[in-house]
């Protein structure tokens, strides 16, 4: 197995909250870095507009000359109020996402040495990601167990020997400004997770960096979240983008942050663990 690198953003927020500059940095380290996978995990978009995704159509099409590019949704992408609690024509609610961006909502990609399977977490309104909460409301992620199922099948079909990287937007790991989980069942999917042999998942929704190693008895599981590009970063931090390399023996996440002085995105922390 030759190792593989991975771009992974998140949280663009194309829109009022995106900050142009940014975005075009990350443009062009896409272009210079070259990597074998851009992983995008979810909130493109503001508001779920056709102008907000024809610009992260944009953006996706040009890392996709230079890399394997996989892609899903968040919350933010969904019009949830098309089709609350099931009332309405749920595939409303995604219709500008497969319109512009992908018909598949939870893509599967394969290079030479892992599969990344995208999982929809943000699935709308139901009575599954309601809480007590009312900020919860359309905020909250969900993963059923039909796919658990599906990804098992999938990695099931790839080598033995691949890196198993699960690609969805909703933070599974408490964030430590937050002191929240981007999912409802958080425990239940981790052990899913660890069944399934998952060394990486890649996920946002926070908007705040952080890399986890979650520990279980069969199999740990690393967990990188990548913090937003826009304006709307977790108190007051910069925005983020993190590179992982997936060796035979180890996962390498690194982070790289925004300097206002330099006007691009340089080193942050990182940490390597053995797979």
């Amino acid at each position: 197995m030759t190792t593989v690198s991975v771009f992974h953003v998140s949280d663009l927020h194309v829109g009022r909250p995106a900050v142009p500059e940014q975005i075009d940095a990350i443009e062009e380290l896409v272009q210079d870095l070259k990597l074998d996978v851009v992983a995008i995990s979810g909130d493109l978009t503001q508001r779920a507009r056709s102008g907000e995704f024809q610009r992260a159509r944009a953006f996706i099409r040009d890392a996709a000359r230079v890399s394997a590019v996989i892609v899903v949704p968040g919350n933010h992408d969904v019009k949830w109020w098309r089709a609350p609690l099931g009332f309405g024509a749920s595939a409303k609610m995604t219709e500008n996402y497969r319109k512009f961006i992908d018909p598949d909502l939870e893509p599967v990609l394969r290079v030479d040495g892992a599969t990344f399977v995208g999982i929809n977490t943000a699935q709308g309104v139901t009575r599954r990601t309601l809480t007590w909460n009312l900020r919860d409301i359309s905020i909250i992620g969900d993963v059923r167990k039909s796919q658990i199922v599906r990804a098992r099948t999938e990695f099931a079909a790839s080598p033995e020997s691949a890196a198993r990287v699960i690609v969805m937007h909703h933070n599974p790991v408490r964030g430590e400004l937050s002191r929240r989980h981007g999912l409802k069942h958080t425990k239940r999917i981790l052990g899913a997770f660890a069944e399934l042999g998952v060394d990486l998942v890649l996920c946002g929704h926070d908007h705040q960096e952080a890399i986890h190693y979650v520990e279980h008895t069969k199999k740990g599981t690393v967990i990188s979240t990548a913090g937003t590009v826009s304006n709307r970063s977790r108190g007051g931090r910069p925005s983020s983008v993190n590179v992982i390399l997936l060796s035979p023996s180890t996962i390498e996440v690194s982070t790289s942050i925004w300097s206002d002085k330099m006007r691009t995105f340089v080193p942050g922390a990182s940490q390597c663990f053995a797979r």
